[in-house]
């Protein structure tokens, strides 16, 4: 009897995608907003999928990409903030320490040549410090006061780089955050304007439900779109 033994599958690309992820830092905290929408191709397949992520009281997740490898980022948290439960020594896994094991989890992937097709950003307050920091899906992590993803990068974060002040509250970070997504939705068809909005501050993390963002279509260039561009129609 010959044994049958299947070969060894990798993702050469992703199916069922998330699009942009923003976040900011703010004095008082952070903020990070994703949409809740996952593509299948150019299908906008799934309208109601949460893609951010409490980790712990102090620390929070925001990914986009691959959503079956984000599923199992997400499964690979849960078994490592079960293990420091069952451990009770009352430790928990910091902003910092989770973007740096987040970072290696990628990068061992991507040297096995099977990638979770993910941008992830990670942000906490802890200590009265607020963190903020990226990983990619080659396992490359980098802090900064604003981060994106997606087509986020190319549309949004020059609106937040532009908006950052180093004395911004979470509530003037939840409304620029809001007014970014209104700019993706209007410019990215991967992009929906029903969205999440995830901080964390001194009480906690904090993910709200979805709701959806008030757009305006009826712009003169929008209603006429064989009059000749001026701006002033705009």
């Amino acid at each position: 009897m010959q044994l049958v033994v299947d070969p060894v599958r990798h993702t050469t690309s992703p199916l069922v995608t998330g699009g942009s992820v923003i976040g900011i830092k703010c004095s008082d905290g952070v903020v990070i907003a994703a949409d809740t929408l996952a593509s299948y191709g150019s299908l906008a397949r799934f309208q109601n999928f949460s893609r951010l992520l409490k980790v712990t009281d102090s620390c929070l997740l925001g990914g986009g990409g691959e959503i079956s490898d984000f599923q199992e980022i997400q499964r690979l948290l849960e078994n490592l903030t079960t293990q420091d439960f069952c451990f009770n020594d009352e430790h928990k896994k910091s902003p910092r320490s989770l973007h740096q094991y987040l970072g290696r989890v990628l990068y061992a992937q991507r040297s096995r040549l099977n990638p979770f097709w993910n941008s992830l950003i990670v942000g906490g307050y802890v200590q009265s410090q607020s963190f903020l920091g990226m990983v990619d899906l080659y396992g490359t992590t980098f802090e900064s006061e604003v981060l994106a993803s997606g087509f986020g990068v190319l549309l949004g974060l020059p609106l937040l780089r532009k908006a950052y002040r180093p004395d911004l509250t979470v509530q003037e970070g939840i409304k620029i955050v809001e007014e970014v997504y209104r700019v993706l939705f209007y410019r990215d068809a991967r992009s929906i304007n029903r969205i999440q909005v995830a901080t964390a501050t001194v009480d906690g993390v904090t993910i709200s439900e979805p709701y959806s963002l008030e757009t305006k279509w009826d712009f003169k260039g929008f209603v006429n779109p064989r009059s000749t561009y001026d701006e002033s129609t705009w």
